[in-house]
């Protein structure tokens, strides 16, 4: 499913015609193609030969509006980006949906090449795949835990309820939802972002103030802000609110998030509780040891054990237990531990 989504988003019908496609490109030996062999080969010196002798190949697009520097960032490989930059590379081109290099270093939680971006100037208040989806949001959204030096980079952009929560700033959740639970418009500002691709389902976020109040649970539990957590329930939060693909605490178990789990529980959250998660195809009915053992979070499937939740429980779409999920991961330390404890769990639901 994946192949397909990122064989359509280069506007292919299939992954095989994508294939065929780069092959044919490959042996044309087009400049542009290999460049970007290069970069699959993490191969700077191919790639400085490639920009020496055809040195426009730094400002080229290929399929779906991508360039050398956002493919570079992609592999994670800060020689090749730091090459790039020198040659004159765009830090704030955007590529068909508005992703920038920093979009994609924020994606893959490329820590020391978002430095490597900011320092040479990358924007950091551009929108992709929606008004508000900034690079901060987009590591935001799968939780990542982000240097205060980099996040000071990074700016509040946007300054609404779900980012407040994320980065836990409870001062601005104080300022944008009253002591009462009175949610302010600014809180639900700017949020058409809320999917980094399309194997996400498509929905609208609404300004529905129970769903900004909601949603951003399940972004402070992501990042393990439990301070945040606090006081969005205070606020009037629902901490068993699913309110895009995954509850507050499915969402902590599927980053490993420990402390924001065992705040969450103490809060009230069903240890069991069901969720959706991921793309269609994912998860329905999952549990948040589902989301645990695929992620191998061994820390945090011993919190959800420890707080009741059953290691037996099978999903609504696959029928698999949480060590079924480890097994289909490859993740053996999640599955043995899982398994250990499926004997002594209470009779699958």
């Amino acid at each position: 499913d994946a192949q397909l989504v990122v064989a359509r988003e280069h506007g292919f019908p299939s992954w095989p015609a994508l294939l065929r496609h780069i092959g044919t490109l490959r042996r044309s030996g087009e400049p542009f193609a290999r460049a970007y062999q290069a970069l699959e080969a993490r191969d700077p010196a191919a790639l400085r030969r490639e920009l020496e002798r055809f040195p426009g190949l730094v400002h080229a697009r290929g399929t779906n509006g991508n360039d050398l520097l956002g493919m570079a960032t992609a592999t994670g490989d800060a020689r090749l980006v730091e090459l790039l930059l020198a040659a004159g590379a765009d830090t704030s081109h955007g590529n068909d949906h508005g992703w920038t290099p920093l979009h994609q270093a924020a994606y893959a939680g490329r820590i020391e090449i978002a430095r490597l971006l900011l320092a040479a100037g990358a924007p950091v208040d551009v929108s992709a795949r929606g008004d508000g989806g900034t690079p901060l949001v987009v590591a935001l959204f799968w939780g990542y835990q982000l240097p205060e030096e980099l996040l000071q980079a990074l700016g509040l952009h946007p300054a609404n309820l779900r980012v407040a929560a994320g980065v836990g700033r409870t001062d601005l959740i104080a300022a944008l939802v009253t002591a009462d639970g009175r949610v302010l418009p600014e809180a639900g500002a700017r949020r058409a972002f809320y999917r980094p691709h399309a194997g996400f389902p498509a929905w609208r976020p609404s300004d529905d103030p129970r769903e900004v109040l909601d949603e951003a649970v399940a972004w402070a539990a992501r990042c393990d802000r439990t301070e945040a957590i606090d006081a969005l329930a205070t606020r009037g939060a629902r901490l068993d609110a699913d309110v895009y693909r995954g509850t507050p605490l499915c969402w902590a178990a599927a980053c490993g998030r420990v402390d924001a789990i065992r705040r969450l529980v103490a809060l009230g959250a069903d240890p069991d509780g069901r969720t959706s998660f991921g793309g269609p195809d994912h998860g329905e009915g999952a549990v948040p040891l589902h989301l645990a053992a695929q992620g191998g979070h061994v820390h945090a499937i011993d919190a959800l054990l420890d707080a009741g939740a059953d290691p037996t429980i099978r999903d609504a779409l696959h029928g698999g237990t949480p060590a079924d999920w480890a097994a289909f991961g490859h993740r053996p330390a999640a599955e043995a531990r899982l398994r250990e404890h499926e004997g002594r769990g209470r009779s699958a639901r």
